[in-house]
């Protein structure tokens, strides 16, 4: 068998990885368990596997044997390859005739860069297929026990960066208007500028005491959770060591983590069943 041949029986319903193609899948913000079927499928048919760096370890194993698994993660302040780099050499392979998984983590357009290199492919005449993935600003926070979304605390959600294409705090947000207009703000990559950001936010007319929870290494082992306040985050991270790859939320929604937080329940934690205390004005709303 030569290396653009498959002998993986496709299951019913999903796609046949044609040769020369490049398919963008998202794996998730880490638990394997979270892998979409598409995703599945794509990694038991590829040949080449190019993968990020939030990639768990334990999905390539479920590569098909032979299968090239060829590093192109990108780590804030590490050596990295250059994006046009791994655009060319998804090309490349493709060219080759070879089945290409680009396996991102959590979801590849959602600040992944999924869109840039699809249309690289688009303008090379590489055929491709997009496969979602869960996010880790909703994922990674369901994990943690908080919720992107309740309608007891948020009927909007605003999710951004924290740092534009030059590494620093993006100018372009508009910092005041997410302030005032978004009851919950989930936030990818914002550690190396969480205190910039908390006192923009701040300046902008949120308060020092706002709930605000911080989830490292989101849904896998060793994940870790820390809630603290808008005025205290960046003190309070770095008192407790945490690092990237963190999720930050700003929101009442983190309240509920003290009755949500099923993975802390599996270990003993007693959860409350009305973490923001509305029950009581819910009954005397109701006996008026």
């Amino acid at each position: 068998m030569n290396g653009n041949e498959s002998n993986i029986t496709v299951p019913a319903g999903l796609p046949e990885f044609e040769p020369g193609w490049v398919w963008l899948a998202g794996a998730g913000p880490g638990d394997p368990g979270l892998l979409t079927l598409h995703a599945l499928n794509g990694l038991r048919q590829a040949d080449v596997i190019v993968y990020d760096a939030l990639v768990d370890q334990s999905i390539l194993s479920w590569a098909k044997p032979g299968a090239v698994t060829d590093y192109a993660g990108k780590r804030g302040g590490k050596p990295s390859p250059q994006q046009r780099d791994i655009t060319l050499k998804l090309i490349d392979h493709a060219r080759k005739g070879k089945r290409v998984l680009r396996l991102k983590g959590g979801d590849p357009f959602v600040f992944g860069r999924g869109g840039e290199e699809a249309l690289g492919l688009v303008a090379a005449g590489v055929p491709f297929r997009v496969i979602p993935g869960i996010t880790a600003g909703i994922g990674g926070l369901a994990y943690a026990g908080i919720p992107a979304t309740h309608r007891d605390c948020n009927q909007a959600v605003t999710f951004l960066t924290g740092h534009d294409q030059t590494g620093l705090t993006p100018d372009a947000v508009n910092w005041d208007g997410i302030a005032k207009g978004s009851p919950v703000i989930v936030m990818y990559m914002a550690m190396k500028h969480l205190e910039a950001i908390a006192g923009k936010l701040i300046a902008g007319g949120r308060s020092v005491d706002e709930p605000v929870g911080i989830v490292c290494n989101a849904s896998l082992a060793g994940q870790r959770v820390l809630e603290t306040t808008l005025g205290r985050c960046f003190e309070d991270a770095a008192e407790a060591k945490l690092e990237p790859p963190a999720i930050v939320c700003v929101g009442e929604v983190v309240r509920l983590r003290s009755g949500l937080d099923w993975l802390g329940a599996l270990s003993g934690k007693e959860l409350i069943s009305d973490p923001l205390g509305l029950r009581a004005d819910r009954q005397t709303a109701d006996a008026g």
